[in-house]
Formats: C-alpha cells, structure tokens, sequence
C-alpha cells in the first residue's frame, strides 16, 4: 500500500483552498462561454419569458466580434527584439532574437497565441506556459511554450500583481485517463515489488465527473460540444482518472560570490561549483592565505512538484525567479479573478 508523501499533503490541501476561493469566478468565467457559444438564457429566464409568451431567441452579436477582434490581433506574428547594453553584445543581442522567433516557431506559436487572446476575450484571462520539453531534438531538449486552460491553474488568492508575480504559489492542474498517465509515465505502471500490484492500482484517483472544467448552468439551445459535455461519452471506459498537479513555489536558494583580490575577477557560483573549487588544492591554499573572498548570497527560484495521487513524481529547482505560467488578464480587478 502506497504511502502518502507529506508534500503531496500540503499540495492537496493548498489546491482545494484556492479552487474553492475561486469558485465564483469559475461560474462568471463559465457564462460567459456559453454566451459567446450562443446559449444566453438559464432555465429560470426561459420559462419566465415563456410565461409572456416571448420565444427566448438570442440575438448573437458577441461570436463575430470576438472573432474579429482575434483575427486583428493575431494578423501578424509578434516581431522579438534584444537590445544590447554595451557595443560588445551586439551580436549576442541579434542572438537572442534569433532564438526568440525560434522558439515562437517550433512552439506553433501564431495557434498558441489565438488561443490565449479567445481565453483573454471570453473568460478574461489567458495564459501562456513555458516548458522545456525533453524529448525533443532527440532528447537533447528544447525550450517551448503553449497555453493552457483558465481552469486549469489556481493561484494564492492573495496576490496583488498583474502578472501574479508576487503570489506564494501557483498550480497546474492536469487530469488524465489511466491510459494517458501510463502513456506519460510508464513507471507507473510496474510492480511496486515482486509479485505485487502496478503502481498506479493503488493511486488515488478521482471521480470521472470530477474535471476541472465546470458545467454550465445555462439552457443548452445550441448543443455545444464543450469538455463538461464530452466527459460523459465514454465513461464506461474513463472510470479511473487522476489528477496531476504541477506546484510552482517560491525557494531561497544559495549562491556565492567569489573575488580573487590579486586581479579583482569576480565569479558567481552555486553551491556545487564552488564545492568542486574547494577540492581544489591550489585554490584551498589561495583562499586560507586571503587572496580569494567568498561571500553567501541567497536568491529566489522556483520550486516544482509534480504529484499524483499520494505520491511525488519529481521535484527539481527551475533556474529562473519567475513563475512560468504567464496570465494575461483583460479588465484586471487587482486580484487573480479578472
């Protein structure tokens, strides 16, 4: 029987909390899909209007506009530029454009960015997501973005900034069929020990009605195949589904700079770098005689962990200060529910 990890505690208990501080908006957010898809009226208005003998008959003028207004945003792709500091980063800056607008290509990023502005227009935010994917370029990796679904990511109620960057914390939320975890992970699908059960026969998985998109609460006049709707068609053979959240976090992590005194360079190390220096003979001497001075400085990262169920699938350090999951607000109210 598999034990539940303490982190995957805490993330559990985090998620439910903000998810329900955001209900309200998931309900907001979710009306106003089924306006721009043409279902204006919940039961109650139907039958009021019924009863005054008035046909509930939308006048929808909001698809064309929403549409239109994408079209003219996303004509063009966006042009990148990097402008260097000082005549010696000319070049490098004409680097980083390049791979900016790789980037861009290989993540299909003129889709991605539609995308993110239909999100922005409809519920009132859009997100993109940076990742590296692994597998690419023959397992050498490649950085990539996309976007993901508004109800997919929870943030610290709390946060004040348009870009969240102040939150505590942010969280991915992913649900998946059986099949699609052991597709992602196939670990998960061998024995915990000899002669015992897979792993994933003894995760905690989640009612299949239990997605993170909510159900509409309109009068569906015109059928539209959203994912409330489709999670139903094959349920018999969807039963076990698991949620797998991503936590972004805020960590202290230790960096050290280091100048040798003889010839003023100055370095900045991590923690195992400079391990390594101290195996060195010659610099444990440079330093005990006072020619190299190293001082502890701490900087902020991000901290993620990947769980399912009751246990952790993997926790590393991402060499970066800002989260990656990138919101983009349309009228922002100075909260995470614009």
């Amino acid at each position: 029987m598999i034990q539940e990890d303490i982190r995957v505690k805490d993330i559990r208990e985090t998620w439910r909390r903000w998810s329900d501080a955001r209900k309200d908006w998931d309900e907001q957010a979710r009306e106003d899909i089924d306006f721009y898809l043409g279902n204006h009226f919940s039961d109650e208005e139907i039958n009021a209007l019924a009863e005054r003998n008035q046909a509930a008959l939308p006048i929808d003028r909001l698809y064309s506009a929403i549409e239109q207004f994408k079209a003219i945003i996303t004509s063009k792709p966006p042009k990148f530029s990097a402008v260097a500091r000082e005549d010696s980063d000319t070049k490098l800056s004409s680097v980083w454009r390049t791979i900016l607008e790789y980037i861009w290509d290989i993540s299909n990023g003129n889709e991605t960015f539609k995308q993110v502005i239909h999100d922005y227009a409809v519920t009132g935010l859009g997100y993109f997501y940076a990742y590296i994917d692994p597998e690419d370029d023959y397992g050498k990796g490649e950085v990539k973005f996309t976007y993901v679904d508004p109800f997919r990511v929870v943030v610290d109620p709390h946060s004040r900034s348009r870009w969240f960057d102040d939150a505590s914390g942010m969280m991915l939320s992913t649900v998946l069929t059986k099949q699609q975890l052991l597709d992602l992970y196939p670990q998960l699908g061998e024995p915990q020990e000899e002669g015992e059960k897979p792993i994933i026969e003894d995760l905690d998985s989640i009612d299949y009605k239990d997605e993170d998109y909510p159900s509409s609460n309109q009068q569906q006049v015109k059928q539209r195949f959203t994912p409330d709707i489709v999670k139903d068609y094959d349920h018999e053979g969807n039963t076990d589904k698991y949620r797998l959240i991503e936590s972004f976090s805020k960590v202290k992590v230790p960096f050290y700079r280091m100048v040798n005194l003889q010839n003023q360079e100055e370095q900045v190390l991590t923690e195992e770098k400079l391990q390594l220096l101290l195996e060195d003979e010659n610099f444990k001497s440079a330093s005990e005689q006072g020619l190299i001075d190293i001082l502890e400085i701490q900087q902020t990262r991000i901290k993620l962990v990947c769980s399912v169920g009751q246990i952790v699938l993997y926790e590393k350090i991402l060499d970066t200060n800002v989260y990656p999951i990138v919101p983009v607000p349309n009228i922002w109210t100075n909260t995470p529910y614009p």
